[in-house]
């Protein structure tokens, strides 16, 4: 991340690169900092939206050095694939519309006719071009590399397609009035996209609903279809996996489970971070915890705030 991205070599520095992704990196070095930027992304967020669930996405750190929950074609494989392409294309399409980039900028004016109290204006995010550069970075590895069944690159590249349609379907209006006062006689308005939490939140119900698919000969080309018949077929707005993933309660390489020992869990949820699911039915323990907190805060005219700390113990409960 501390790299300047203004010399070709550059691209030698990041681990995991194919050759296509490689020559687009030298070809399009102003770029690099967007997928560097998505990438981050990626790993946080997804953490954050499975902290509650006993696969908790931590094994996204190891990237691009994946475990098996991340390549043997898994719901959970599935979800960080479509999260990623939508990262990459969502962080593209930003830096357009910021300014970040010199071969690309605002998007282009809605075709529709705005409404009789707004007009189309300011800069939109560059969904096109997001879409363009994120799907070649994004597919190429899936494309080029020798490496997974052809079963499991259809399901990553389906998967990839979901998330930039999930992105693609969630570009929205956002305005800002004008007026006297702070009246809003005229709105400018123009099209931009929610940021990734939103997106990964829309993946993970999918994510929850996502279907299981085999590989097969249908007509002269090969599908994925519902492994079991009385499902529907596949959409593409559909996450689907190739195979069920463990429980994650115990540790297990093989499977790439790293068992929920010693995680957190809550002990009045009847959700998946109350502390049944979380451990498994193996019951857990309680310690307790000081928080230090600010309390007591005065306003002082004019114009900063005092507080004083205040510390209060907290009862937490860990997974045996």
């Amino acid at each position: 991340s501390g790299v300047a991205w203004n010399e070709s070599h550059h691209c030698r520095l990041l681990a995991g690169l194919v050759p296509d992704q490689f020559q687009m990196c030298r070809r399009n070095l102003e770029v690099m900092h967007s997928v560097v930027r998505a990438a981050r992304q990626t790993k946080s967020i997804c953490q954050k939206t499975f902290a509650d669930m006993r696969w908790n996405c931590s094994s996204i750190q190891r990237a691009p050095s994946f475990g098996p929950d991340l390549l043997k074609g898994t719901r959970e494989s599935a979800f960080v694939y479509a999260l990623a392409a939508a990262a990459i294309t969502l962080s593209i399409a930003q830096a357009c519309a910021s300014g970040e980039l010199p071969l690309c900028s605002c998007g282009s004016i809605p075709s529709e006719v705005p409404g009789p109290d707004f007009r189309w204006g300011g800069c939109g995010d560059n969904l096109r071009y997001g879409l363009q550069l994120g799907a070649a970075f994004a597919d190429s590895p899936l494309k080029s590399s020798k490496l997974g069944t052809q079963a499991l690159k259809a399901m990553n590249l389906h998967n990839n397609a979901v998330g930039r349609q999930v992105l693609s379907d969630s570009l929205d209006t956002k305005c800002k009035c004008h007026g006297v006062s702070g009246s809003c006689s005229v709105k400018t308005c123009w099209k931009g996209l929610p940021n990734l939490d939103e997106i990964a939140s829309d993946l993970k119900s999918k994510y929850l609903a996502a279907i299981r698919v085999t590989h097969r000969l249908v007509g002269p080309r090969k599908q994925l279809i519902p492994k079991e018949m009385d499902v529907r077929p596949v959409k593409e707005t559909d996450l689907v996996y190739l195979l069920n993933s463990p429980d994650y309660c115990t540790p297990n390489l093989h499977l790439g489970s790293l068992g929920t020992q010693d995680r957190q869990c809550n002990k009045t949820s009847v959700g998946s971070d109350s502390c049944n699911l979380m451990c498994c039915g193996r019951g857990y323990n309680t310690y307790t915890e000081e928080v230090v907190e600010r309390c007591h805060c005065k306003y002082h005219w004019c114009c900063y705030v005092v507080c004083k700390k205040c510390g209060q113990k907290v009862e937490r409960y860990v997974c045996k």
